[in-house]
């Protein structure tokens, strides 16, 4: 496969992957990489169904239905592309907990991802042939055990297999970020490390994260190759995924791509983004919005229009609405859940918690609140 984009844009100068404008129109045609019209309604159906499944969780959350939610909201293009990337049954995907399109996308049911923000960690077992690992609150710390899955994938002569995790733009100040793109060009191993910059680490910007021209060049001193795409851009994105998912199964050793996007959510649904955001900094960034951008390109090409539109919003609404009523009837949870998962045999310490929360819910069953403990 002769590349397009790796080894031809450099992170070092600050060249970014980008092949259509805010428009939707195509500014770069060379670039444009190979992918069907069916293909690209798909890609941009996942995309709408994560936005309206953004939209609605927030709502039950303000209602006392949902503990706490992350949102994709703006980062649904970069999401979808790599995530479509990944084979069921074969790829693995380490998630951090802002990656609601890419989890859809990889084959999570959604009832599940809501059952997740509803406190059941059961909800984090994925179906059979979906190599998830569980969502990690953790920052930074999937990029450790990527490399560690890749390890033991490099190690089965037979596999082609490729791990990819993700971490934000605050999330690759980790140590662990630096290690395991260290240790993984050491061994060449078979992973990609997607960096998602949304501008926004909760109130922290991204030029307080790092002080390097972009977040692609971090992988440089490790000798890994770093790519920057436009991650609002759909078909940059699509591209460039293409291309890093070959070169690392060929045993090329790692990859790091930025995704270059915007959070245009809270942080999460307990953060008021309007208190630190700069006046107009929204307004001017949601003119990149990757859905408007996609939708505008599909229509160009005759592949959508606003009939069509109209119905996807009325099922995706009547799907998010019936998968929440399904979440809320399993969203219940034995109390030892809480303290079971982490060893084989609960501690002393453990034991000790468990009895005294046991004892507590007795005493006190209304803060149950209908199974959430």
């Amino acid at each position: 496969m002769a590349y397009k984009y790796i080894g031809k844009f450099d992170p070092l100068k600050n060249e970014q992957v980008r092949i259509m404008d805010e428009n939707g129109k195509i500014i770069n045609k060379d670039l444009m990489p190979k992918i069907n019209d069916e293909k690209l309604v798909e890609a941009y159906k996942l995309m709408c169904l994560s936005r309206t499944q953004d939209y609605y969780q927030n709502k039950q959350q303000r209602l006392g239905k949902i503990l706490s939610f992350l949102s994709s909201t703006g980062q649904e293009a970069g999401e979808i592309a790599y995530a479509m990337h990944v084979r069921q049954g074969k790829d693995w995907f380490l998630p951090a907990y802002r990656n609601n399109a890419a989890w859809l996308a990889t084959g999570i049911p959604m009832k599940n991802i809501m059952m997740y923000w509803m406190g059941n960690e059961r909800a984090n077992i994925p179906p059979a042939g979906v190599k998830n690992l569980p969502i990690n609150i953790v920052i930074g710390s999937q990029y450790s055990h990527a490399a560690g899955i890749a390890f033991a994938e490099k190690f089965n002569n037979k596999s082609d297999n490729v791990v990819l995790t993700t971490t934000g733009d605050g999330g690759s100040s980790q140590g662990e970020v630096y290690e395991s793109l260290n240790f993984a060009q050491l061994k060449k191993l078979p992973v990609i490390f997607v960096i998602e910059d949304n501008k926004w680490a909760i109130s922290n910007p991204s030029s307080n994260a790092t002080a390097a021209l972009n977040f692609a060049v971090k992988g440089l001193a490790s000798g890994t190759p770093g790519l920057k795409v436009d991650g609002n851009d759909f078909l940059a994105s699509w591209g460039v995924f293409e291309e890093a998912f070959d070169y690392v199964r060929k045993g090329n050793g790692p990859i790091l791509i930025e995704l270059n996007t915007y959070r245009l959510g809270a942080h999460s649904s307990s953060d008021n983004p309007d208190v630190y955001r700069p006046k107009g900094e929204f307004e001017e960034q949601e003119k990149f919005c990757p859905i408007i951008r996609m939708k505008k390109y599909l229509v160009e090409k005759k592949l959508w229009d606003d009939k069509k539109q109209a119905e996807l919003d009325e099922k995706n609404q009547a799907f998010v609405e019936k998968a929440f009523e399904e979440a809320m009837a399993s969203k219940d949870y034995p109390l030892e859940d809480v303290f079971e998962y982490m060893y084989s045999e609960m501690t002393p310490i453990l034991k000790e918690q468990y009895a005294e929360a046991k004892e507590f819910f007795n005493k006190y069953p209304e803060s149950k609140d209908g199974g959430h403990h």
